[in-house]
């Protein structure tokens, strides 16, 4: 078979099929057993969708190839079957996932022993997703479940092999943590806070708090409440009160004449002549 007689069989085999194919199986299908020049084909197939700039591109993924569309157009096979191709996983099966493809094999006490929770969900999540399965049993108490990653994982995350997974050492954590402070100073930039009055030279900070608590207090001492809320700060109407009709006051009666005592009548008493005195006997 000519070099591009080659070249268009390869092209109808990658646009017909639904999953990477392994160059063993090429070979089979092309009956060609020099699989340099299966290579060698396939690279020169994959230059020239390049060059052309079309939509679709020869990828090697999942340890075969397959031809598929570019990612920028992939707006538009997703509005075709209505997103039914987009696989959305939660943080916690991401990040079950991560450890497994890095750490791989890996018994379920182990990966919750990395997350410090039970992974019971994702594991289900994830096998039924075709992204892990079992790939053995260690050789130990009890003799646990491995987990592994799949080939549709290299599929759906566009690798051909474990080993073009990202360096761990590529992910610094110093930049990590640079971006995360910056992400939150600029929020704090966006909040609207009141900016602080001017302190006269020589006099030292207040502590907003303090001086919150030493408006209070002074509020407090001269018998005016602080309103809570922008609701309070609103003056509310005054309800009418009829006033209530005032008692007339009694006429005011004059002093009586004070009344003199009158001088004691003292009685008479008339005197009484005394009694003789009774003889004795024997006298």
């Amino acid at each position: 078979m000519e070099d591009a007689e080659l070249k268009k069989v390869l092209e109808t085999l990658l646009f017909i099929t639904d999953a990477p194919l392994p160059v063993t199986r090429i070979s089979q299908l092309c009956e060609i057993r020099n699989k340099e020049r299966l290579e060698s084909a396939l690279q020169d197939l994959r230059k020239s969708y390049d060059e052309a700039g079309g939509a679709l591109q020869v990828m090697q993924v999942a340890g075969g190839w397959q031809l598929a569309t570019r990612p920028e157009y992939g707006l538009w096979v997703r509005k075709l079957f209505h997103n039914k191709m987009t696989v959305r996983l939660t943080q916690a099966a991401l990040e079950t996932l991560c450890i497994i493809a890095y750490k791989q094999p890996l018994t379920r006490a182990e990966i919750e022993a990395i997350r410090g929770v039970e992974v019971i969900g994702p594991l289900e999540t994830l096998t039924q997703r075709r992204l892990i399965t079992v790939v053995g049993r260690r050789e130990s108490i009890g003799r646990p479940i491995l987990y592994g990653t799949t080939s549709e994982f290299l599929r759906q995350f566009g690798l051909n092999a474990l080993d073009d997974l990202p360096k761990l050492e590529t992910f610094n954590i110093e930049n990590v943590a640079a971006a995360a402070q910056s992400t939150a100073v600029e929020l704090i930039e966006q909040e609207s806070i009141p900016e602080p009055e001017p302190v006269a030279e020589g006099e030292p900070p207040q502590d907003p708090a303090q001086a919150a608590l030493e408006g209070e207090a002074a509020q407090f001492a001269e018998g005016e409440p602080q309103p809570a809320g922008d609701e309070a700060s609103a003056e509310l109407p005054q309800a009418d009160v009829p006033e209530e009709p005032q008692a007339e006051e009694a006429p005011q009666e004059e002093p009586a004449p004070e009344v003199q005592p009158e001088p004691a009548i003292e009685a008479a008493v008339s005197e009484q002549p005394e009694a003789p005195e009774e003889p004795r006997d024997g006298n």
